[in-house]
């Protein structure tokens, strides 16, 4: 049986090549995810490390395991803050970036692997971050985003 996945599609008005370097580079990551800021040399089995900028702890993990600039990036995803998951396996994130029209990308995000007690969280931290990547791309500012 497989595990459950979480898939989001949206289409960003943008090119594959600056939404590439908005999902590979530290310093667009920590703009549009909360203070996340990526790191990798983004070679097939290097880690993927996300650091905190407030405080520069880690905070997430993993393994790039595919890098088809600017198509299709795939890396393991471990969430290395929260106690409670320290003993759960890493789930996979996969970005596929297709051309839509003039300067519009169709953007997948399948997020999978993951345990099913954690679909629903999962999709709850992506939707913010997703939406502030395509507002950020789009309008070169980040939403004001209340978490309760």
């Amino acid at each position: 049986m497989s595990k459950p996945a979480m898939i989001h599609v949206t289409y960003i008005e943008t090119t594959p090549e600056k939404l590439w370097e908005a999902l590979t580079s530290g310093a667009f990551t920590q703009l549009y995810w909360f203070g996340r800021r990526i790191e990798s040399d983004w070679t097939v089995g290097a880690p993927v490390r996300f650091y905190d900028s407030a405080d520069d702890s880690l905070t997430d993990s993993g393994e790039v395991l595919v890098y088809d600039e600017p198509k299709t990036l795939a890396y393991t995803f471990k969430n290395e803050f929260l106690e409670s998951r320290a003993d759960e396996a890493p789930g996979r994130v996969t970005f596929t970036i297709e051309p839509a029209g003039k300067n519009v990308v169709k953007l997948q995000v399948v997020h999978d692997e993951i345990a099913e007690d954690t679909v629903e969280g999962w999709r709850n931290g992506w939707a913010p971050i997703l939406a502030n990547l395509k507002t950020y791309l789009e309008t070169s500012r980040t939403l004001e985003i209340t978490f309760s």
